[in-house]
């Protein structure tokens, strides 16, 4: 099969010709039909997360049909549509798995990172940690759900989840045009932070039903009640702090940032919080998924061929998409 593996040196991936995956006795085998391209795969490819192993094959927003099962693989069926996200196993035995708090597992693997994800033509993973995904849905628009809209989620929950009524989105990418789709079917007011001079990114967050959108040094109307920062720059920290009104709540969704610069502790005072998404859980599925029952969103996509991965990377890592990018092998 064609699969394209992460050149650590060159921060590029490269095209291979691997076998099919090995199955474990709960895996799965699924035919890729698409895999979205997350910012994580960014910070693989570039090393800013550290390797698991070498030549690893990137990919966690993974849309595919199932082609084979494990010895006790019996969830899904022949042909059944499935998800496989960012979390593929846990150890089920550490405290914070005991405590229902998989995503902070103390010997997690992850797809992607850890076992080959989904820039191939196959992928195999632990139907324990798969999604049922509707059949008729369109693959390339369910691929960015699994990462951008699950993490999106869990950030919004997090900060709240209804709660608060002025919701800042900082860095107008993937994640962000999911979860403002969200908040705006809620009822809530978002105010979009793009790049300075981003008008596209601006005007696409106010398409998107955005009550406001600027630069991110720009200042909104009205204080915010809560903000997410998906962008993976530091500086963003103390400038959603000094938006956000007492009592409110700042969370930062990726799984990493350049540093957070020092600022005074006077924009965290008055009871402000500041806090961080690490993965997710399955309960995080279960929930994003009938949340979208309710609540239609429509994923922005663009299709690139697998053998183009480097070049949806680049279009991801400059900020030229409006939403996701995504594989179809």
């Amino acid at each position: 099969m064609l699969a394209m593996a992460v050149d650590a040196d060159a921060h590029r991936l490269v095209p291979q010709r691997k076998p099919l995956p090995p199955m474990g006795e709960q895996d799965v085998l699924v035919r890729v039909l698409a895999c979205g391209v997350c910012r994580t795969d960014l910070h693989l490819i570039d090393a800013e997360l550290p390797p698991r192993r070498p030549g690893v094959v990137p990919g966690h927003e993974v849309v595919g049909e199932v082609v084979a099962r494990g010895a006790r693989a019996m969830r899904f069926q022949h042909g059944q549509r499935v998800g496989i996200p960012w979390l593929g196993h846990t150890c089920g035995q550490c405290d914070f798995c005991r405590m229902a708090r998989e995503n902070l597992c103390d010997a997690p693997s992850f797809t992607g990172w850890d076992r080959d994800g989904g820039y191939a033509e196959y992928c195999a993973a632990d139907e324990r940690f798969c999604l049922a995904l509707p059949g008729d849905d369109d693959a390339a628009h369910a691929a960015p759900l699994l990462c951008a809209g699950l993490i999106g989620f869990r950030s919004w929950r997090i900060a709240g989840g209804t709660a608060p009524r002025r919701l800042g989105i900082w860095g107008f990418g993937a994640a962000a045009h999911i979860v403002c789709q969200l908040a705006v079917a809620q009822g809530q007011q978002v105010y979009a932070f793009t790049r300075a001079g981003d008008t596209a990114g601006q005007a696409f967050a106010r398409q998107l039903g955005a009550a406001w959108a600027g630069a991110s040094e720009e200042r909104p109307p009205v204080p915010l009640d809560a903000s997410l920062i998906f962008a993976p720059a530091g500086p963003l920290v103390p400038a959603a702090l000094a938006l956000t009104r007492k009592g409110g709540v700042v969370v930062c969704g990726g799984i990493h940032m350049s540093p957070i610069p020092a600022f005074d502790y006077a924009l965290l005072w008055g009871e402000r919080e500041l806090k961080s998404v690490a993965n997710l859980t399955r309960e995080d599925g279960e929930a994003f998924y009938r949340l979208l029952e309710k609540t239609p969103v429509r994923t922005h996509v663009q299709r690139f061929a697998l053998a183009e991965a480097n070049v949806a990377v680049a279009a991801v890592r400059g900020g030229r998409l409006q939403g996701a990018a995504v594989l179809i092998p």
